[in-house]
């Protein structure tokens, strides 16, 4: 398949780039700095994911798209003085884009990454959780619960995956992936999202559902290739 990745150089961009990659799909791989990437089977682009013309030009001729944008700026900066070199809504902007031009070029399958707490996981927060996304994300979780709702009301074959608390371990285990909201723990790796991410975008049995992803501490090391679905079983 071709699949187009935006935000492709934060974490979990460059764990679904990866992954799809070692799939055997071809990538183009879409930031302002993602010119890097290009490599055997992925394409690096710089651009705007909040401009018409850049999306427009790059969803033509995908057979699905993955959207991982966020601010990668502290946290602390961004709630006291705003993001420096990003806009607060650039989750909600970018997925507005990405949207508009697959109805426009046909493109059906969308696979866009938000957090657990948002949506329909919004009331399974723990309670220290709760006061984080108030006082600290506020205006950027309320950015996407905007993405969020216009990726359900897309008419697209959506899935939206809900990571907890990313972390960069190199974790060999398979995730742990409910559509009912379900967690094991309040961490995952950013290689476990990446097959996630790519796990969507293969599977039809994930459309139109919201994943919660964690890291189950009692799962055994589990083959790379593992569906979504086989591992919420």
């Amino acid at each position: 398949m071709k699949v187009l990745v935006v935000g492709a150089t934060g974490g979990s961009g460059r764990a679904a780039v990866a992954e799809l990659v070692r799939r055997g799909h071809e990538v183009t791989a879409v930031s302002r700095h993602a010119a890097a990437l290009t490599g055997p089977h992925v394409r690096g682009v710089d651009g705007d994911a909040t401009d018409p013309a850049t999306v427009d030009a790059l969803v033509a001729g995908q057979d699905a798209i993955v959207v991982t944008i966020g601010i990668s700026e502290n946290p602390v900066r961004v709630r006291l003085r705003g993001p420096a070199g990003t806009p607060i809504d650039v989750r909600s902007r970018a997925t507005r884009e990405v949207v508009a031009a697959m109805r426009r070029h046909g493109v059906r399958r969308v696979v866009v990454q938000s957090s657990y707490g948002v949506g329909s996981t919004r009331d399974r927060l723990p309670f220290g959780t709760r006061l984080v996304f108030a006082l600290l994300l506020a205006p950027q979780i309320a950015d996407e619960e905007r993405m969020s709702s216009e990726l359900r009301a897309s008419g697209l074959d959506w899935v939206e995956v809900q990571p907890v608390y990313l972390t960069d371990d190199d974790v060999p285990q398979a995730p742990f992936a409910s559509p009912d909201g379900e967690i094991r723990s309040m961490k995952v790796s950013r290689r476990q999202v990446g097959r996630v991410l790519a796990d969507a975008v293969e599977h039809d049995d994930v459309v139109r559902c919201s994943l919660a992803v964690s890291h189950d501490p009692e799962a055994q090391a589990a083959p790379q290739r593992r569906s979504a679905t086989a591992a919420r079983r």
